[in-house]
Formats: structure tokens, sequence, C-alpha cells
């Protein structure tokens, strides 16, 4: 049972297992969430991140030890919390999930300072998930200053 969850979980319930892309359509996957989300007090929202941030360490942990290797491109319960940080405080409307999964998936890839210390130096689930919640607290930054622009 352990294990079944460990996987779906990982893989955001199989997203993580496309053969493109994976961590993009992982985040895809995240929008769902982040829509039933949205509608919570901001408060909520971000008490909700907290318990989910070290659900997500512990499951791409364990997902690491499952899959035999650091960092499966399988695993993208990562992107799915680094996309839920960036859309904190948003109004969930077209362009602005379109524009949050653009930027988080930027951040993601370039992997800003500490994004790339924790990408790097983390062997642990932790350092799986970190690297996520960096590249979405930039992609949050830079959301909320474009969306104050429009």
């Amino acid at each position: 049972m352990t294990r079944r969850f460990v996987v779906v979980a990982a893989t955001w319930f199989g997203t993580g297992l496309s053969p493109v892309a994976p961590g993009t359509v992982g985040t895809l996957g995240a929008i769902p969430l982040y829509m039933a989300m949205a509608r919570l007090p901001l408060w909520l929202y971000l008490a909700i991140l907290v318990p989910f941030f070290f659900l997500s360490s512990w499951v791409a942990g364990r997902a690491q030890d499952e899959f035999g290797q650091k960092d499966p491109g399988t695993v993208v319960i990562d992107e799915v919390i680094g996309y839920l940080i960036t859309m904190a405080g948003v109004t969930a409307d077209w362009r602005s999930i379109l524009a949050g999964f653009l930027l988080f998936r930027f951040f993601d890839v370039v992997k800003v300072w500490p994004a790339r210390y924790f990408d790097r130096r983390m062997r642990n689930g932790y350092g799986v998930v970190l690297d996520d919640v960096a590249a979405g607290l930039y992609a949050c930054a830079a959301l909320h200053l474009l969306l104050g622009y429009l």
C-alpha cells in the first residue's frame, strides 16, 4: 500500500510517466489542485502548503529509493508544490494560470540560486523538492509583479 501511494503521489497520478517533458506535464497536472485551492482564504492556502511540503519531500525521498536514482524525471510532486507556491495569492483566471505556469517552468529549468544548490548538493527528498520551492518563490514574485502591470 505504501509503495503504491508513493508511486501514485510521486508521479502525480501518472503525469510524471509522460514520455515527453514529464516535469511540464506534472506541472499541468497541478492546475486542477490549484483551482480547487484558489477558492480558499490565503492563510488557509498557505497553511496547506506546509504539510504538503513535508509530504512531498517524504514522497520524493521514498520514490528515489523505489526508482533507484536521484531525482528521477518521473517524480513530479515537486513540480506540484512549486506551482502551488507560484500561484499563492493569485486569482484563478486563465491569464494568471498560464503566466504562472510559464514563469514556474522558466525558473524551474534555469535554477536560480539557491535552487541549483538544492538540486546538486542535497541528495534526499528535501533536495528534490527545495529546488522547486525556490523556483516557485521566484515565479510567485515575478507573477505578482507581472499581474500588477496587466
